[in-house]
């Protein structure tokens, strides 16, 4: 799984380093401290174990900076500066441990990401390979008929990740039976949908008793669990995966979060790490409720440092210890406000 991670002005961060849990990380904070840029980074890392891809060419990739200058991800500053990435993971070689780091420093002048500098255990890192998913926010799979062979023969301004995340679920079917574990998993996920998904020439559809439902006319928060029972059901999350998902909570009814919460608590237990942005207040409790204590967890919360030391990380295994909460900050001065409106200034 995936280790650490360690910044040197990269993006939004001037110097971060970052433990993750070998099951699942929460990652909160607000707009602009660089929640998605991390989910990024960690999925190029992974993918580039199994495409056999350069890593700094998949980063242009999946960051997609203006005029594809990789130097741009470097954070911004005036005069010359040289931004570098380390990711580090842990692989059996032999039945025991080893560690791998993937190692890249650019500067902000370098254009083309052949310039950049691999280091590290860069061949060992993919003969190892670790199977990875990335859902963004906006959900693709409503748009995947003839997206993938416009992407690979047109140019068109759009993040790599929109294309991995089709090309991940039009995966056929695995051989054999399906194991005990995947099918609880997809039984609890259609009784949400009430339905299962089918694949015809490139198009999904929602299939129940009452017919077959296209996507395009699916409520997204559907989509998203259809796209969760695709890559359950086609074994691209089985254990020694990795998933990562930004903002799973978009245009989700809160009665449907219970639902992805608890499948990603289950993939977690299944052996797949698991990262998650959110903003979303009931996402969090209803982690906090489903998580018992063998689950392995840690909360990272992002924030801006009072000292202008930039974007920092503090870490916690329990939700209830999580400081700084931007989260809970907020719903607190909310409950102020409305109380004060409630009391016409009474006290003021």
């Amino acid at each position: 799984m995936i280790d650490n991670i360690k910044l040197e002005r990269f993006t939004a961060f001037e110097s971060l380093d970052m433990a993750f849990s070998p099951g699942l990380n929460v990652i909160i904070g607000e707009n602009g401290c660089g929640k998605t840029h991390l989910l990024k980074l960690v999925y190029a890392a992974c993918d580039i174990s199994v495409s056999q891809k350069n890593f700094a060419e998949k980063l242009n990739r999946v960051f997609l900076p203006s005029d594809e200058q990789i130097g741009r991800l470097v954070k911004r500053r005036s005069g010359s500066s040289t931004g570098t990435v380390d990711v580090q993971r842990t692989v059996m070689v032999a039945d025991k441990p080893r560690s791998l780091s993937l190692r890249l420093s650019m500067s902000n002048h370098t254009r083309e990401p052949a310039k950049a500098t691999l280091s590290g255990s860069y061949k060992q890192w993919q003969e190892h390979p670790l199977t990875s998913v990335y859902i963004p926010v906006k959900d693709m799979m409503a748009n995947a008929p003839g997206f993938r062979s416009l992407y690979s023969l047109r140019h068109i301004h759009f993040e790599e990740v929109y294309a991995d995340i089709i090309d991940r679920a039009f995966l056929g079917t695995l051989k054999g039976p399906t194991d005990k574990d995947r099918k609880r998993l997809l039984d609890i996920l259609q009784q949400s949908m009430a339905g299962k998904v089918v694949t015809r020439n490139e198009e999904f559809f929602l299939k129940s008793p009452q017919g077959e439902l296209e996507f395009t006319l699916l409520a997204e928060g559907i989509r998203k669990l259809g796209l969760l029972w695709v890559l359950i059901q086609n074994g691209t999350l089985l254990d020694g995966s990795v998933l990562l998902w930004d903002e799973p909570e978009a245009n989700l009814n809160p009665k449907l979060m219970r639902t992805v919460v608890q499948i990603l608590i289950e993939l977690q237990r299944l052996g797949v790490q698991v990262f998650v942005t959110t903003h979303n207040y009931t996402v969090l409790k209803e982690f906090e409720l489903q998580l018992q204590s063998q689950d392995r967890v840690l909360f990272h919360s992002l924030f801006r440092d009072a000292d202008d030391l930039g974007v920092q990380v503090a870490s916690f295994s329990r939700y209830e210890d999580l400081q700084p909460n931007a989260i809970d900050d907020t719903l607190g001065e909310l409950a102020d406000r409305e109380i004060r409106q409630q009391m016409g200034g009474l006290g003021q």
